[in-house]
């Protein structure tokens, strides 16, 4: 019996078939490691499929009924495999040879680190950050995720000035991402409420509830087409973003904390409405909104959860705040 391998890679696939081409090639020339490769297609309507059975037969696909998104693909994708260890990876990036190496020396080395990026720079401007990740995301107390070479839309050109900062970050981008599939599955895996963006903090912050740590490991580089599956200024992301920002924040402080900090959060919200009624961004305002309308109309799924994240928690939210 074929032994399984150490590692499962986690593709979640909507239509592209270039840009996956692009990606399994150059997975498999920038690692000598034996991998366990795992497309979950969300139901895409072009050629994908056949073109991995024709040039990538050993990838094992995983056909879905209909587009569970980037969390449900994932989760399709954890679920399918035995592999100690799974790496959840975009369609849509190349890869320098031996990163994924460092990944896993970084998970051997120490026991309490949960999840491990690589640095992600931008495919289209090959010497700068990519906006989904850069050297490692972090967040503040008001659930607005940045990273390290990205604040808002400033994006910066690696000089590599994040290279020698500690390891520890708030949240690895899903962009890419390798991580230790039991304790993913103890922390409940990706929440698939939110379908897409935000999920991965959502998850990494289960996870530093329960007492595990994030790390980027800037030896380690990939390069990212940002935004080819869904632009930045599509709507249905700009809404995404803000609910699930709101979601999250509204579920994973305790109590007494998530009320102290609710109004003011509230306050950044509807001051971001105004910029953009001011700006005539109505797509933004729009999103702003209706994200605002969702959290209204759900509270069961809120209640849901906070119970949920109070099972899970080990870790005091002074000990988070530290973090933020």
């Amino acid at each position: 019996m074929t032994p399984v391998p150490e590692i499962a890679v986690i593709i979640p696939h909507y239509n592209g078939v270039e840009i996956l081409r692009d990606c399994l090639r150059s997975l498999y020339d920038s690692t000598q490691l034996p991998l366990e490769v795992i497309l979950v297609d969300n139901a895409s309507t072009d050629d994908s499929a056949k073109m991995v059975r024709a040039e990538f037969p050993t990838v094992r696909i995983l056909p879905q009924s209909h587009n569970l998104g980037f969390a449900g693909g994932c989760n399709a994708g954890i679920r399918a495999t035995q592999a100690p260890f799974v790496l959840i990876l975009n369609n849509d990036t190349i890869h320098q040879p031996g990163w994924l190496e460092l990944l896993l020396d970084k998970l051997h080395s120490d026991p309490e680190v949960a999840v491990v990026q690589p640095k992600i720079l931008s495919w289209q401007k090959r010497d700068q950050f990519d906006y989904s990740g850069a050297a490692g995301g972090e967040m503040d107390i008001f659930g607005f995720p940045f990273a390290r070479g990205r604040i808002f839309e400033n994006i910066e050109i690696d000089n590599g000035q994040y290279d020698d900062l500690p390891a520890r970050i708030f949240w690895a981008s899903g962009t890419a991402f390798l991580a230790r599939r039991e304790l993913l599955l103890n922390a409940g895996l990706f929440d698939e409420t939110f379908f897409a963006h935000m999920e991965e903090i959502d998850l990494q912050w289960r996870l530093q509830l329960i007492g595990y740590k994030i790390t980027v490991e800037p030896r380690a580089v990939i390069w990212h087409r940002s935004g080819f599956t869904l632009g930045a200024e599509a709507p249905l992301k700009k809404y995404l973003n803000h609910r699930n920002s709101l979601l999250m924040f509204l579920t994973n402080y305790k109590p007494l904390l998530t009320a102290y900090l609710l109004p003011i959060r509230i306050l950044l919200d509807w001051m971001a409405l105004g910029f953009s009624l001011v700006k005539l961004d109505f797509g933004r305002a729009g999103a702003i909104l209706k994200a605002h309308g969702w959290i209204l109309i759900h509270p069961g799924i809120i209640h849901n959860r906070r119970r949920q994240v109070k099972a899970l928690r080990r870790v005091p939210d002074s000990q988070i705040i530290e973090r933020l």
